[in-house]
């Protein structure tokens, strides 16, 4: 299960205005201070991939990952896209190396 609120859709027509149209991979990233993350960024479709469409925009999840994490939400939160899933990601960190970071010792 995949989906995309009307919200999210919003910003991401707003988004290619003018511009043009490319699918947005939803998907693991494994960088930064405060573990893996969902992100989103465009991308071509590959076999490997599960397509969504919603408000005229393609969505691709690699199907094996889908598979452990569904059912994944696209949302649009004040400033910014809020991915969710069902797996259990590390709390985050929003300042590295600062105090009360998760990352300072």
């Amino acid at each position: 299960m995949f989906n995309v609120t009307e919200k999210a859709q919003e910003q991401i027509k707003e988004y290619f205005n003018g511009k043009d149209v490319m699918p947005v991979r939803v998907f693991l990233h494994n960088g930064g201070c405060g573990g893996p993350q969902l992100a989103m960024a465009l991308d071509e479709k590959k076999t490997t991939d599960q397509v969504f469409t919603f408000g005229g925009f393609d969505f691709l999840v690699d199907r094996e990952f889908l598979e452990h994490a569904q059912p994944i939400a696209v949302d649009y939160i004040e400033s910014g896209f809020k991915v969710t899933s069902s797996l259990q990601l590390g709390g985050g960190c929003s300042s590295c190396g600062s105090e009360g970071s998760c990352c300072s010792s």
